[in-house]
């Protein structure tokens, strides 16, 4: 007997290239248009079309995803549609902090072109799964350890920001001493900081989900959600996304101290994921005794 699909697979089958591909390329048509005449509403279109082909491209993915028979998101096909994806969610970040500035008319053309190889030249057959594990795996490591790296530049940023703010208050900048940024200088780097780190934990866990699938064991099942790593990086990504949310609906929190105390609560969380990795059990890394180097590989450091 068949099994009738979920009512939200079918949905999503629906969504073609043609969906987003048709979306990016209006946003383009109206990115050209800046050239020819003025228009209030045109950035809202502009906005409004590279959300709906992103929001549709994402479904496209995530389809694709769960319903290929080899491994997910391995194929020629699949990376250029990545790529693309990843083009248009920095031209909409760009956009957002830099309206009237056309990064359309260069960003968009190249996503378009993605999207033109993987449709038309490069192959849909999955990679093996070894070499898909390895490039996921890459990928998955490098963007976790941008996150870290971007949390960490935030928290030294607003150290200074506190140490700066305080010798201006005592009137000893222009004195003998330690050189450090402007305080507005340092405002960016502490919000941008934020920013920065939930775009690169977005993709490590994205491709942590799919390194996942290819990985998995069909006896064991899929790693656990409650497994501590996981439950500390998910709480170091809701709280990047609501402080970059506060921040750009409510303009105090990202200036002045307010987001300097923001950058500081991410750190901590980074230190409550680290600390759960390194002294707990975990099936993401292994037991702490597996971890641990023996008798014989302590001798040889």
């Amino acid at each position: 007997m068949l099994q009738a699909k979920p009512a939200v697979e079918i949905m999503l089958s629906g969504v073609s290239i043609i969906c987003f591909a048709a979306s990016y390329a209006v946003s383009l048509a109206l990115e050209v248009s800046r050239l020819l005449f003025r228009s209030g509403v045109r950035g809202a279109l502009m906005l409004f079309f590279a959300v709906a082909g992103l929001v549709a491209h994402t479904a496209f993915l995530y389809h694709k995803a769960i319903t290929t028979k080899g491994t997910p998101l391995s194929s020629e096909r699949d990376w250029c549609l990545v790529a693309a994806w990843v083009l248009i969610a920095v031209y909409l970040y760009l956009v957002y902090y830099h309206p009237r500035i056309p990064f359309g008319l260069f960003l968009l053309p190249l996503a378009l072109g993605l999207i033109a190889v993987g449709w038309f030249v490069a192959a849909d057959a999955p990679f093996s799964r070894a070499p898909a594990s390895r490039i996921w795996g890459i990928i998955h490591g490098v963007a976790l350890a941008l996150t870290a790296v971007a949390v960490l530049m935030g928290f030294a940023a607003g150290l200074m920001y506190l140490g700066q703010s305080r010798r201006l208050k005592r009137k000893g900048y222009a004195g003998s001493g330690l050189q450090l940024p402007s305080l507005e200088w340092l405002e960016r780097v502490n919000s941008r900081s934020m920013v920065v780190a939930l775009l690169m934990l977005t993709i490590g866990i994205g491709s942590g989900m799919v390194l996942n699938l290819i990985n998995r064991d069909p006896h064991a099942g899929r790693m656990s959600w409650s497994d501590p790593v996981v439950m500390g990086t998910f709480f170091l990504w809701a709280w990047l996304l609501v402080a970059v949310v506060a921040g750009r609906l409510y303009r105090p929190a990202r200036t002045g101290r307010r987001v300097v105390y923001l950058t500081f609560v991410s750190f901590v969380f980074l230190a409550v994921a680290l600390a759960m990795m390194l002294l707990m059990d975990t099936s993401h890394g292994g037991t702490r005794a597996q971890r641990q180097p023996g008798p014989v590989e302590r001798a040889g450091q």
